[in-house]
């Protein structure tokens, strides 16, 4: 079986851009390496750019094992996807959807294209699957790029989005534009300090990045000094934007519907707001992705849980993460704010996130006047993880958005810790969704409420074990996913791609 990978950033990037997919996708091919059965081919796209030539062209990289590694340069499609937020080419990019078409037509007889995005390509490559009548197309739902330009469903960063009301709510959604072409500038740069040697993780790197960027930034504030400031009458906003947004949903929802022979949604909860926003139900399936956190699960040992809990006067609380408003870091500290002293004192708070705000330092140390103990950590790493779940009795994930399946979650029940999370995401589903673990999104009397109950009564905690999941591992996840690649090929309709610009004898772009 021969397989192609693509993610829009290389799951070996030195920048570990891409977060949790790129860690995803190369558990899965670091799980399937070496087997005789599959030969494995990655392609990343959206990221990279050359001054000549300036077309869209694949290039081989260097392989990794017995991987074969390419990347897909001078995309139309900039990623990662908010960087073509208004950019009608995420549509339709026939230069892209042309490299695309030859290099799998190049690298031949691939019997799986599995889309961990479609970040960084124009949807309409899903359509090739008219030329490819026997491959199989997948599409894995890491986050909701699909039916939200903005990626995340988190309108104007401050609320979950459920509805876009037409389109109208997109072209208001960013609070700032994003400058694809300075992100562009900035992406060749660094890859032509890497091709003479300037590794992006060297110290050498960064100096010379930064000094090129920041004479770039000084000569045009000198050229652009004395230019005389003009006032514009600022028009009303065309219905452009609303155009692109309405058409975009369109062509995105149609193309995976009718091309995609399964979208994997990574929890039940991303397949619903999938479905919600367009997806056909009928193709859509879900799949837990797994992690190598999982392979050392041990059932917990609910006994010397319990005997932990007898007596307990106060119970430990932790938040591991960010400081983001989406993943609901404000909230929780707006919350703690609020609580009665009554409950604080028996609350002990361990906070691992990295110090990003500096107003925290001193929210934290007020908390501590009435909390009976807080502990912080300027950011964490996987080798501090069992220290830190150690302590716990409960995790916190109060997430604001549609989290699909946040990896803390995960990683506490491998620690036997259950999570508190908000009824948003994929968190809940780790717990079963005990209804006793899961609070309204942004309710704090309902958070409040939810832990008031576990102090009062601390035994609570070890009903989250009676309907938790079983952290799914890498090779049950890999199983299953050989398990659909095997199932026969849906029948692609006819007519949603242009033959004469995507010829199927045509000439093939060079790979180089």
């Amino acid at each position: 079986m021969k397989v192609l990978y693509y993610n829009w950033v290389d799951y070996l990037d030195p920048e570990k851009r891409g977060g949790g997919v790129t860690a995803y996708q190369r558990n899965v091919i670091d799980s399937l390496a070496g087997r005789s059965d599959i030969d494995i081919v990655f392609l990343s796209s959206g990221t990279e750019f050359s001054f000549y030539p300036t077309h869209p062209r694949v290039k081989e990289v260097r392989p990794y094992l017995e991987t074969r590694r390419f990347e897909l340069i001078n995309s139309e499609v900039h990623a990662p996807g908010h960087l073509s937020f208004d950019n009608p080419a995420c549509v339709h990019a026939e230069a892209t959807t042309r490299a695309f078409a030859d290099f799998v037509k190049d690298q031949g007889g691939f019997d799986v294209i599995h889309f961990n995005n479609l970040e960084g390509l124009p949807v309409e490559v899903l359509a090739l699957k008219e030329i490819f009548g026997d491959t199989k197309f997948l599409f894995s739902m890491h986050n909701y790029y699909a039916v939200c330009p903005q990626v995340n469903l988190w309108w104007r960063e401050k609320q979950n989005c459920e509805d876009y009301n037409g389109g109208r709510k997109c072209p208001a959604c960013l609070d700032y534009e994003p400058n694809s072409n300075w992100v562009k500038k900035a992406n060749l740069l660094s890859r032509t300090l890497n091709r003479v040697g300037m590794t992006s993780n060297s110290r050498l790197h960064r100096l010379f990045f930064h000094l090129i960027d920041d004479s770039y930034r000084t000569l045009k504030q000198v050229l652009t000094r004395n230019k005389v400031v003009e006032l514009k009458k600022i028009a009303p906003v065309s219905s452009s934007p609303l155009q692109h947004q309405q058409h975009r949903r369109q062509e995105f929802t149609h193309h995976i519907n009718t091309y995609c022979d399964v979208a994997l949604a990574v929890s039940n909860r991303v397949a619903e707001v999938a479905t919600k926003f367009g997806i056909d139900p009928s193709i859509v399936r879900t799949s837990y992705i797994g992690t190598k956190v999982a392979e050392s699960y041990e059932p917990p040992d609910i006994s010397a849980i319990r005997a932990g809990l007898v007596d307990k006067e106060s119970i430990t609380i932790g938040y591991l993460g960010y400081m983001r408003r989406d993943k609901g870091f404000y909230f929780l500290m707006d919350t703690l704010e609020t609580m009665p002293e009554s409950l604080t004192r028996k609350l002990n708070l361990i906070i691992a996130a990295r110090m990003t705000d500096p107003s925290m330092s001193h929210r934290l140390a007020l908390l501590a006047d009435s909390f009976n103990s807080v502990e912080c950590s300027d950011g964490y790493t996987h080798d501090m993880l069992d220290d830190l779940y150690e302590k716990m009795d409960l995790a916190l994930v109060p997430v604001l958005w549609e989290d699909n399946l946040p990896q803390v979650a995960i990683e506490s029940v491998c620690h036997h810790t259950p999570v508190l999370s908000s009824n948003l995401g994929g968190a809940k589903e780790v717990g079963g969704s005990n209804p006793l673990f899961s609070f309204e999104a942004n309710d704090k009397a309902d958070f409040t409420a939810k832990l008031q109950a576990f102090v009062d009564k601390p035994s609570l905690l070890l009903e989250y074990w009676k309907i938790s999941m079983v952290p799914v591992t890498m090779q049950g996840h890999t199983s299953e996913l050989l398990d659909i690649y095997a199932q026969p090929c849906r029948a692609a309709p006819i007519g949603g791609i242009d033959k004469d610009v995507i010829a199927k004898e045509g000439p093939l772009s060079a790979v180089r």
